[in-house]
């Protein structure tokens, strides 16, 4: 019998790599990694065009050809990502709370979107000994919205992309140790 998301039990786990994906209500994914740093290298790594130019959906031959941050509550940001075909994926939205290393709450719209509405993201950054642990909760318009995603390649890439990050907080660790 094929087991399907309506079936799986809540805060069921996944794995890609070592990337938890979890539904913990009929409207949300949420997104957990460990990442060996500081969590106030991996906020900025998240908040810092710099730093987010060098992680977030560059692989597969995709650049981030627009990395535009307004980090305060009520501040936008915009992404536009362009693949090696020249197509373009833009995305956007607006910062609802920022505490500063701890908590990230913004809006979240597709220009092309595969699923309706709007959706809200809330990243917690936890860390413990050294290391940071990332859960992104995105809570969807619908059930539907949320179940549209969870069938699209969204878990593929976000599990690339945080492999990226983790390169990324490594070669800043290497070169504060110099």
């Amino acid at each position: 019998m094929k087991q399907t998301v309506k079936d799986s039990a809540k805060n069921t786990a996944k794995s890609v790599g070592k990337l938890q994906v979890t539904i913990p209500s009929d409207r949300e994914i949420a997104m957990t990694r460990a990442f060996d740093a500081p969590r106030t290298m991996v906020f900025d790594a998240w908040t810092k065009p710099e730093l987010l130019k060098r992680w977030l959906g560059v692989f597969g031959g995709w650049t981030f050809a627009v990395c535009e941050v307004d980090l305060k509550v009520g501040g936008a940001y915009r992404y536009v990502w362009r693949g090696a075909n020249g197509k373009e994926m833009g995305m956007g939205g607006v910062f609802r709370e920022i505490v500063r290393p701890e908590r990230i709450v913004c809006t979240e719209k597709f220009d092309e979107s595969w699923y309706p509405g709007d959706a809200v993201d809330t990243t917690v950054f936890v860390e413990k000994g050294g290391k940071t642990t990332v859960t992104t909760t995105v809570l969807y318009a619908s059930k539907g919205a949320r179940d549209g995603v969870l069938k699209s390649p969204m878990e593929g890439g976000v599990a690339k992309s945080y492999d990226k990050l983790a390169e990324v907080l490594a070669s800043i660790s290497a070169r504060k140790e110099k």
